[in-house]
Parts: C-alpha cells; sequence; structure tokens
C-alpha cells in the first residue's frame, strides 16, 4: 500500500476525481479527451497503489464506496487548492476563506443551526461553511477522523464515545408549543390541559426533546394523540403549519418560527428545558470560527424568545 506521499500518483487520483465529478467514466473521457481504457487502466492503477476499492458496480453505473467516498472527499480539497494556486500565480484574486467544517444531527433544530452559524457569516475573515447532517454516532466517527471541526448538537458526547473527544456547553432553551390560528384558538384558554389527547407532531424517540416531552406527559398522566413522528424539526413545523397538529419548538427561536410558518404561541412547557453543545477534539477550542460561536452563545445568542 501507498504510505510515502511521493509514492502517491496524483495524475491517477486526478483522473478518479474527474470521474466522480463528471459522473462517470464516458463524461469524464469527454472532459479530458481520452479513451475509456485509458482512464479505467489509470483508475485501476489507482486501486492497486492503495489497495482500496474505489468503485462498486452497480449494473452498468460504478458507485463508490466508502473508501471511494472518503478519498474523493480528500481529492476535492487537494484539486482546489491547485485551481486556485494556479488562479494566483497567473495574477488573480483569491479568496482563501477560513473553512469551517461542522456536523449536525438529523434531528438538531435548522433554526438553531443557523443562529449559532449566523455569527461566522459577520466573522471578520470570510469563512466557508461546509455542514454535513448525519446520526449523532456517525457524525463522532468522523470527528475523530478531523472530518469535522465541530459538531453542533443538542445532547452532549455519549459516555460510549472516544475519549478525544469533548463537550462544550453553549446553551439552553425552554420549550414551547405552537399551533394554527384555528387551533390555538380552540386550546389556549385550558391549556395545559388541552393537550390531553390533542393531534401532537413530534420528534423520535431517539431526541433530547421526545425524551423531555414524554416526561412531561408521564408526571402529568396526559395521552396526547400522536399523529407524526420526524427526525427532520423542520418537517415538524411545515406540518404544523399545516393544520396537522399541535407541535414543540425552542423558545430561542420562537419569534421566527411563528413569522416563518405562520402559527401562534399555546404555551409553555415550563420543566422542559433543550440544552445545545459544540464537541470537538480539543478541550479548549481553538478554531476561530467555533471560538466565536462559542462566545456568542455565552452571550445570549440562544436566550429569548418567550413573547407571548
Amino acid at each position: 500500500m501507498t504510505e510515502k506521499l511521493q509514492d502517491l500518483n496524483f495524475l491517477h487520483l486526478f483522473y478518479f476525481w474527474t470521474v466522480v465529478r463528471n459522473g462517470g467514466i464516458s463524461a469524464a473521457c469527454e472532459s479530458l479527451h481520452l479513451t475509456q481504457p485509458t482512464i479505467s487502466t489509470q483508475i485501476r492503477k489507482l486501486e492497486k497503489s492503495l489497495k482500496q476499492k474505489l468503485f462498486d458496480r452497480s449494473g452498468r453505473e460504478l458507485v463508490l464506496t466508502d473508501v471511494g467516498k472518503m478519498v474523493f472527499e480528500y481529492a476535492e480539497d487537494m484539486f482546489s487548492v491547485g485551481r486556485e494556486m494556479l488562479g494566483a500565480l497567473r495574477g488573480l484574486p483569491t479568496d482563501r476563506s477560513l473553512k469551517l467544517m461542522v456536523g449536525i444531527p438529523m434531528v438538531m433544530p435548522k433554526l438553531i443551526v443557523y443562529r449559532l452559524l449566523e455569527t461566522v457569516l459577520h466573522f471578520p475573515n470570510s469563512v466557508q461553511i461546509v455542514v454535513h447532517e448525519a446520526p449523532l454516532e456517525i457524525l463522532i466517527a468522523d470527528l475523530a477522523q478531523h472530518r469535522y471541526d465541530v459538531i453542533l448538537s443538542d445532547a452532549p458526547l455519549p459516555s460510549r464515545a472516544t475519549p478525544r473527544s469533548f463537550s462544550h456547553y453553549l446553551g439552553s432553551s425552554g420549550v414551547a408549543i405552537c399551533a394554527t390560528r384555528e387551533l390555538a384558538g380552540r386550546l389556549a384558554r385550558r391549556f395545559p390541559d388541552s393537550l390531553d389527547g390533542v393531534p401532537m407532531l413530534l420528534p423520535t424517540a431517539n431526541t433530547e426533546l421526545r425524551r423531555g416531552i414524554d416526561r412531561w406527559f408521564d408526571e402529568r398522566g396526559f395521552a396526547p394523540r400522536i399523529v407524526g413522528e420526524f427526525d427532520d424539526s423542520a418537517l415538524i413545523k411545515e406540518f404544523g403549519g399545516a393544520g396537522a397538529g399541535v407541535f414543540p419548538t425552542p423558545t430561542a427561536v420562537l419569534p421566527q418560527v411563528k413569522r416563518q410558518y405562520d402559527v401562534q404561541l399555546l404555551g409553555y412547557l415550563e420543566e422542559v428545558k433543550l440544552h445545545y453543545y459544540a464537541i470537538t477534539l480539543e478541550r479548549k477550542m481553538t478554531h476561530p470560527a467555533v471560538v466565536a460561536i462559542s462566545q456568542a452563545a455565552k452571550e445570549g445568542l440562544l436566550d429569548g424568545g418567550n413573547d407571548k
């Protein structure tokens, strides 16, 4: 297996990268003005040198293996910098922006993610934000491989996770219940008792928000009629805005939710709190953009939203 950088054939890697970017060997042949056997041979040589299979065949199509996906991500970064270098040599302006690689669990409220990352948009230096969404366990494994600078999560690092990772507390938010104007008009007067038996839209059971809501219902003996469970918090709000049921939202983004989905506040689940964390490989955060996010959160970025 190729272990030294000087043994890596960058031309073979370039052909592989071009095939993936163009969606197949035929399109890459047109782009590179080469024959299909030539490109296929170069890719096989790359696989042989890496001792890794980069493609699987599905019918007549080539599909990237997990290793192939990883190699492509690195190649994408390498050749992007290469293009920028050539531009700089020609005297063209370059945008050497700071890159922030962010992982978010699928259940993380998107408006909260935006609230946290919005800080970076006003950063003194240009920052390119790259956000990937996946289950927290996968994100943590990828973090250990340095594929992310930070994970923004509504749960701290699991106890079983690698000890090389650290949870940094960002802040907390209350939980509000929202509904369309019609539903809120019928339910507001008897809230929270009116939630017993009402159609509800909730996050799936693997989320901190759902666990908190379930405890809140159990303590009161309520039995809501769950009409939908979602991994994606944005889908909950879409269905809620359409009148499919009442739904929870963090108070930190309540004004935006009310405005964006044209819903009304029904009331608050006073005992339910959401907590947000930045998970990094470092005990002390060093990435300038991550430090800025943490500082803004500590200064009250997630506060507010308790408007009637």
